[in-house]
């Protein structure tokens, strides 16, 4: 942790990012790490979370990361915590909590209301169109004898 922390100090100070960093960790050694790249790379999905687990992921050549665990200078936001679960991360530690992230205008708190509220009733717009076309790809997953299980 006191590496995640130092590394978003860091990123601050070099006007590199946000004040967030992450490390991925297996069996005690860091084979991931990132700090919050979303401004110096204009990428709204660069956070460090994601930075670090894409890159531990090249690291063990692996889209599972079971086993390992993440260090995150802040509470993960909805985003990360999604890929957390879909890397199958067995243990989250974070340092400063979503309400300090809010208090200094990084607020996830409008995503998680959304989330639990009726397609119709969301601000964003979800329409389904086109699903009998789509299905044909899901048709083909079902039937592909070689598939690699997620």
């Amino acid at each position: 942790m006191q590496r995640a922390i130092q590394m978003s100090l860091e990123n601050v100070q070099s006007g590199r990012g946000g004040p967030f960093a992450a490390l991925v960790v297996k069996d005690g050694e860091i084979i991931g790490e990132g700090a919050n790249q979303v401004t110096s790379r204009n990428d709204p999905s660069a956070h460090a979370e994601v930075v670090a687990i894409r890159q531990a992921c090249q690291r063990i050549r692996s889209f599972k990361l079971t086993g390992c665990e993440i260090y995150s200078s802040c509470e993960p936001c909805p985003m990360c915590l999604g890929l957390i679960y879909w890397a199958g991360l067995a243990k989250v530690y974070y340092g400063n909590g979503k309400q300090e992230a809010a208090a200094i205008g990084f607020d996830d708190s409008r995503i998680y209301r959304e989330l639990t509220l009726p397609y119709e009733q969301r601000a964003l717009p979800m329409v389904q169109m086109m699903r009998e076309e789509a299905q044909a790809a899901f048709r083909a997953w079902q039937a592909k004898p070689d598939k690699i299980p997620y």
